[in-house]
Parts: structure tokens; C-alpha cells; sequence
């Protein structure tokens, strides 16, 4: 019987979600959820202040959120000193990173980006039909120099970068990421993903440059702020490049409670600061653990670790499998030469108790 036809980009692709979620591992297994360690979130929460700002938006649901965003652009701006033009909020980053593909890389064209690097970037590059270079990771980090180069050589509409990086929490102090800004052509248009960068050491982030015509920097309120359910994500750059979102944007995509809890998270300081050193207070241990059961932990500027299991993929995997088995989730890299790695994200005290315990479990099993 005849049916409408899928459109070609979208009939040649597969039916795929990036990530798989713990829930889908729970319903899959049957096994109890007992350490949620794998999805890079942050189990110290939002802010009370966030939670009653949350509650109280709750109760006007009736209504759609702002489509321009307006009090939460302007809450932004001022937090990070800027125009509110250089803002445009969206929800959550791998949002804005499809939009970003959809604006400034036609089908055809080419985006350079890191083999192994966040696969919801290249989910939105072969959505919209382009055509994806990648370059290897070089000692665990993004090769800042290979990716100017292949944005060059490829004569790339876009090259991605992110910095702290998923999924091996490294990074690049700000003066080598302004070499490799200075060093991609300006018709290429540069995504620097800095989703990690409340976690990130002094000196990290480069200044924000609002004349730069050809970079576009993500940042989150899932990470630090401790927001992911929410989906609240923004995206600085020139403002013709942010007004340019405007185009295709889902104008009603951040609802009320969203755009509530994110200005009430900029506005509570002090809970940041809190969060940030329970954080690193949880990896601190988090690698201490490691180190007790004969791993290597990689040093990270991000709110998670990515452990060398010291041998190869196969191996990580079955320490991933092992985990899984005993309700402890925890994700690792797939291309080759990363995934002798497993990554774990912050946890709470009652979390590291169960990983030093599984993990005990499952390396004895494999020995």
C-alpha cells in the first residue's frame, strides 16, 4: 500500500539514540538502578532556592514560557558581563548544537571534529546531511593543532572542539585554545564546547571576543548547576551568529519552570561554590578508589573521572559489564585507544561505597 516516503537524508540514516540511559539498562537487564555514576550529571542538586523558584513557577504551567527568553538572556549576560545579543538560551546544549549544524553546515559540507568525541555532535551532523571528518585524540586530549589543520585542508563549515572534553575529561589552558581559534580559517565556523567549564582550572576560558564572527561557545546549567532534567543550555557568540538562531529555533522549547530555575541558579552563588567542591571532593575519592583496586585515574578538569583499566577495550568492558551487573552504572569511551578507559561521574558518599565494593567484586572475577 503506498505511504509517504521518509525524506532522503533522514531515510539513510539509522533509527539510533546516542547515549543509552540507565533506564533503558534497567529495563533491559532487570537489574536494580543502584549508582547512578555514568551520565556526567551532578547528584548534589540544584539549589533549595532553585527548588522553591521551580515550585512556584510550577504553579503557572498553565501558560507557555517566554519565547524570547528575555529575563533569562538578560540574567546571563549580566552574570558573565556581556550584551544579552551575545546570548541565545536553548534547551540544554545538545539542542544547541543541532541548531548550530543546521544554520552553518549544509548538507554536503564538511565538520571536522575528534574520533571518539561527543556522539550527540555527530548524531546532529549526519542529521542534517553533512559529511564528518574526524581527527584523533593525541595523550587522551583533542588535538587542537590536527583540527585547525583538517578545518583548513577540508575546507570545513565547521570545526568542534570541546573544552574540558568528553569523554576523558582533559583540557587545554586558554592560551592553546586561542592558538587553535587564530589558527581555523574564518570562513569556519568553530563550536567550543565548554559544558565542563564551571569545573575547569584558572585560565581555561579564553575572554569572551564579541566581534569573533566565527566561533560559537555552549555552555550548561546541566553540569554544575545541577539542572540536566531541565534542559537549560546557552550559546555565546557574535550577536548576527546568536540573532541568526532565531531562523529555526523552538521558540517555546524552555518552559516556565526552566527558564525560572536556571535565573534563580545564577542568581545563588554560594550553592555553586558549594557544589563545585562537593564535586571534587567526590572525585578525589572517586580516584582514590581506583588507585586502591590497581586503576589510573586521568586527571580531569570536568565532574567525572575517566579511569585507565590498564589493558584494552575488551577489558574496560568487562569491568563495565561486571558493574552493570551489580546496579552500578557507569559509561566508557568506544573508539580505540580510549576505551581502555571507563568513565564515573561524581557521586554522593553512598555511591563511592558501592563502587569500591563492585568494583572489588568484578576485578577479583577477572583476574
Amino acid at each position: 500500500m503506498p505511504r509517504p516516503s521518509l525524506a532522503p537524508i533522514a531515510a539513510a540514516l539509522p533509527e539510533t539514540v546516542p547515549f543509552t540511559g540507565p533506564e533503558a539498562i534497567v529495563r533491559r537487564s532487570g537489574i536494580k538502578l543502584r549508582a547512578r555514576i555514568g551520565a556526567n550529571e551532578n547528584p548534589f542538586g540544584p539549589a533549595p532556592s532553585v527548588i522553591a523558584a521551580m515550585s512556584a513557577a510550577a504553579r503557572e504551567s498553565w501558560h507557555y514560557g517566554d519565547p524570547e527568553n528575555h529575563d533569562l538572556r538578560e540574567a546571563i549576560a549580566a552574570h558573565l558581563g556581556i550584551a544579552p545579543a551575545n546570548v541565545m538560551p536553548g534547551e540544554g546544549v545538545d539542542a544547541i548544537l543541532g541548531m548550530a549544524v543546521r544554520l552553518f553546515a549544509g548538507p554536503g559540507s564538511t565538520v571536522v571534529t575528534s574520533l571518539g568525541g561527543y556522539p550527540t555532535f555527530n548524531y546532529h551532523i549526519a542529521g542534517y546531511g553533512a559529511v564528518m571528518h574526524t581527527v584523533p585524540y593525541v595523550e587522551d586530549r583533542e588535538d587542537i593543532d590536527a583540527l585547525a589543520r583538517a578545518a583548513r585542508e577540508t575546507g570545513a563549515a565547521m570545526v568542534y572542539l570541546a573544552n574540558p572534553d568528553n569523554p576523558m575529561g582533559t583540557w587545554w589552558d586558554a592560551d592553546s585554545v586561542e592558538r587553535f581559534i587564530a589558527a581555523v580559517p574564518d570562513t569556519t565556523m568553530i563550536v567550543l564546547d565548554e559544558a565542563y567549564g564551571e569545573f575547569a582550572p584558572a585560565g581555561t576560558l579564553p575572554a569572551f571576543d564579541p566581534d569573533r564572527a566565527n566561533l560559537l561557545r555552549m555552555r550548561t546549567f546541566s553540569k554544575a548547576y545541577g539542572l540536566a532534567g531541565a534542559r537549560v543550555g546557552y550559546v555565546l557568540g557574535e550577536a548576527a551568529n546568536i540573532s541568526a538562531f532565531n531562523r529555526i529555533r523552538n521558540h517555546f522549547g524552555i518552559s516556565n519552570v526552566a527558564q525560572a530555575a536556571a535565573i534563580a541558579a545564577l542568581a545563588d552563588s554560594a550553592h555553586l561554590e558549594g557544589s563545585l567542591a562537593a564535586v571534587r571532593a567526590s572525585l578525589e575519592d572517586t580516584a582514590a578508589i581506583a588507585r586502591r583496586h590497581g586503576l589510573a585515574p586521568l586527571p580531569t578538569a570536568t565532574n567525572f573521572l575517566a579511569v585507565d583499566c590498564g589493558r584494552d577495550g575488551a577489558y574496560a568492558q568487562a569491568i563495565l559489564d561486571g558493574l552493570a551487573q551489580r546496579g552500578v552504572f557507569v559509561r566508557k569511551p568506544v573508539v580505540a585507544g580510549l576505551n581502555r578507559c571507563i568513565r564515573i561521574s561524581a557521586g554522593t558518599e553512598a555511591d563511592r561505597a558501592l563502587l569500591d565494593q563492585a568494583l572489588g567484586e568484578v576485578l577479583a572475577g577477572l583476574e
